[in-house]
């Protein structure tokens, strides 16, 4: 057996995640629901942001929400997560959970609605690392 680091996911190894977590799930009992999804903030042509995550189950996650440094504090993350909300409200999704630290924005989530569910501390407070949810049904 030989184990390697792969830069990126290729196809082969992205079908057989893909299929193995579905077989897991249904053998389970419970349905994957999975997809990937990426919305972005564009105006005439400058990209200004953008959120990505996965769907699977019954929960949504959101992996990374960036909104350009020159665009920050004009709504432009508010309207990316609610895009995020109104998608997968109604489709059998529960929640919507996340992860950000310290120093990026719970603050920001909170204002949405989120609530705090674990806090990780770290000694440096920038560190610590927030979990959050908001329920979407």
């Amino acid at each position: 057996m030989i184990i390697k680091r792969m830069d990126e996911t290729d196809s082969r190894t992205g079908d057989f995640i893909g299929e193995e977590f579905a077989l897991y799930g249904e053998q389970s009992g419970v349905e994957l629901n999975y997809e990937e999804f990426c919305f972005t903030a564009e105006e005439d042509g400058e990209l200004m942001g953008a959120i990505t995550g996965r769907a699977y189950y019954n929960e949504v996650h959101i992996g990374d929400l960036i909104v350009g440094r020159n665009c920050r504090r004009g709504g432009i993350g508010s309207m990316l997560v609610k895009a995020v909300e109104d998608a997968y409200r109604g489709k059998g999704y529960e929640k919507i959970a996340l992860t950000t630290f310290g120093f990026q924005a719970p603050e920001f989530y909170k204002k949405l609605g989120y609530e705090i569910e674990f806090v990780r501390e770290d000694k440096n407070p920038k560190l610590s690392k927030y979990f959050l949810i908001k329920k979407i049904t």
